[in-house]
């Protein structure tokens, strides 16, 4: 299974990379459909630190970085779960900025917009199976289960040992007693 998966995060991060790098070439493209969210996200980021860039041409410059630093990390397959979900966090502005078909009055770029809105949720969820993917292995959950229930058996284990030793003991207290001397 491991060629299928390492096919399919190469297949899944490529258009992140690809358009990573494109929009940190030519982020001046995307400004004007960028504008409304940054104006809204900017003042969470004074708060959050001043030397936080709030320029929407630099905002969008990070996210492409981003978005090829964490595609390469998810196609290569180094700290695949947290690209995935770094990726995944890349693509909710994205979604929202680029494809607000709900404020299209023209049909067809209602539809477009919808169409497209809907592949970056397709890609969310896939970057969400990513994120969860263990590779075949046991995730932690699972783990975490299985040591509960191992130390869970030790402990009653060690419950039973000690009241039998218990009653070994009592008994052999009593026998005392009843031997003169």
């Amino acid at each position: 299974m491991k060629p299928v998966r390492s096919l399919a995060r190469a297949m899944l991060s490529g258009i992140f990379v690809v358009s990573g790098l494109h929009n940190f070439q030519n982020p001046g493209r995307l400004v004007p459909a960028a504008k409304p969210l940054t104006d809204r996200v900017t003042p969470l980021l004074e708060k959050a630190g001043p030397r936080i860039p709030t320029d929407t041409e630099t905002l969008i410059r990070v996210n492409a970085v981003v978005q090829v630093g964490a595609g390469l990390m998810l196609a290569t397959g180094r700290f695949a779960r947290p690209a995935a979900l770094v990726l995944a966090g890349t693509l909710v502005p994205v979604t929202i900025a680029g494809h607000p078909f709900w404020n299209n009055d023209d049909p067809g770029a209602r539809n477009n917009n919808q169409i497209h809105f809907l592949k970056n949720i397709g890609l969310f969820g896939g970057l969400l199976l990513a994120a969860a993917d263990t590779g075949g292995k046991p995730g932690l959950r699972w783990r975490t289960g299985h040591r509960i229930g191992h130390s869970r058996r030790s402990v009653q284990r060690a419950v039973r040992t000690a009241r039998r030793e218990a009653r070994i003991a009592v008994r052999s207290a009593a026998t005392a007693r009843r031997i003169p001397g």
